[in-house]
């Protein structure tokens, strides 16, 4: 018996994340790392828990083992609940057959009962890698002050980047009059943040219709939305002016690593009253070492700094050896900076070594292109690797680019 709720989340995270190059190679993206001690699934999850909803469906697919390891029973983001919880959901085989998600909107049809459990009124549709924290709670309020059948959250984007989204057009009551999933031409400014609250009844039916449809491609932006405009369905966008970014991109997920940084950051992950909960490894302490300087940066429990870390995020268990320089970069968890090396303008996987007196990254920030190092490579002594959004593989020997 599952006790009835009056939402339940759907969250989207079996992405592949190809954009992303090695940082995705064995892992799924809503599992990467990010801002030292979180990783980019926290912020949804976190969304969910200080929302006041407790019932999270987490759907699954590419490269699932180190996320589903990590969201576990749930237990950090107070998701361990008898008859609620987190539930991981991978796509399996049923009475009725089975496949691997073919869309967003096939991978909700695909689970619907799950949701028939807990009899909710209303279903919220997320993705899982987005930085961002909202309260789900105001969205779903405004869904039932207008008596929406579909609310989608929505940002104002500039109108040079309006044509990657899918772009609302509205009336002077937000109601959606006209929607188009990356427009070659936009009409409006209002980009959709993939952040849809339905009512569960109406999901429900047009997910079969759309299940039901051999031309469709069983995507929410590209066909569920659009049929529901066309059918008159309320639909209403819900304005959205808090901090957000997609981190599908190296470039992007650099850049918010970065606005994590400063006196007064763009993107504040210490905010008291809307904690981001993680799963978080014991480690002792950070040490700086006699010679260790550490400036305008983040470091996480278990560092050990004894060179140089400017303007960069250090995950735990990094240690940076004597007379190494860390710049401008992303250092995830149990990597070694040796002696001498320069890393700038970089993001490094876990667990890699940077040999002795190697040059990583750019020196020149006025490309700012970014070089990435995969999980556990060894990169050898005195290398020097410069280019920008390619990636050093381990095995490879990292001669000169």
């Amino acid at each position: 018996m599952y006790k009835k709720t009056s939402c339940v989340a759907m969250l989207l995270a079996g992405g592949q994340g190809s954009r992303l190059y090695e940082l995705t190679e064995h892992t799924a993206k809503p599992a990467v790392s990010f801002g030292g001690k979180y990783r980019i699934i926290d912020f949804p999850l976190s969304n969910c828990v200080n929302s006041g909803i407790y019932t999270v469906g987490v759907l699954t697919q590419y490269q699932p083992l180190v996320l589903n390891e990590y969201i576990g029973n749930g237990q950090p983001w107070d998701l361990d609940r008898m008859q609620s919880g987190v539930t991981v959901l991978p796509p399996y085989q049923g009475k009725r057959g089975g496949d691997f998600y073919r869309g967003t909107a096939n991978a909700i049809y695909q689970n619907l009962d799950f949701i028939r459990r807990y009899h909710p009124k209303h279903v919220l549709v997320l993705s899982g890698d987005h930085i961002y924290k909202m309260d789900y709670s105001r969205m779903i309020r405004r869904h039932r002050e207008t008596g929406a059948d579909c609310t989608i959250a929505v940002l104002e984007v500039p109108l040079s980047q309006a044509s990657r989204f899918g772009i609302m057009t509205t009336d002077e009551n937000m109601r959606i009059t006209e929607f188009e999933e990356k427009p070659k031409k936009p009409k409006s400014t209002l980009a959709s943040m993939g952040i849809y609250v339905f009512s569960a009844d109406v999901l429900e039916r047009y997910l079969e219709a759309d299940n039901e449809d051999k031309r469709s491609s069983k995507d929410f932006g590209k066909n569920v939305i659009p049929a529901m405009l066309a059918d008159g369905m309320r639909m209403f966008a819900y304005p959205f002016s808090g901090y957000w970014k997609d981190v599908g991109t190296i470039e992007s997920l650099w850049s918010a690593n970065m606005d994590l940084l400063g006196p007064i950051p763009v993107f504040d992950i210490h905010d008291r009253d809307w904690r981001i909960f993680s799963r978080s490894k014991a480690r002792p302490p950070h040490y700086t070492g006699p010679n260790g300087t550490i400036r305008n940066s983040l470091v996480t429990e278990g560092c050990e700094i004894c060179g140089t870390v400017e303007n960069s995020v250090l995950s735990d268990g990094v240690i940076i050896e004597s007379g190494a320089v860390v710049k401008n970069s992303v250092i995830m968890s149990d990597t070694r900076i040796c002696a001498g090396a320069v890393v700038n303008y970089s993001i490094i996987d876990s667990g890699a070594v940077i040999g002795d007196c190697a040059e990583i990254g750019l020196s020149d920030d006025k490309k700012r292109e970014i070089t990435v190092v995969g999980c556990g490579t060894e990169v050898p002594a005195g290398t020097k690797y410069f280019t920008g959004m390619e990636t050093v593989e381990a095995g490879e020997k990292g001669e000169q680019k």
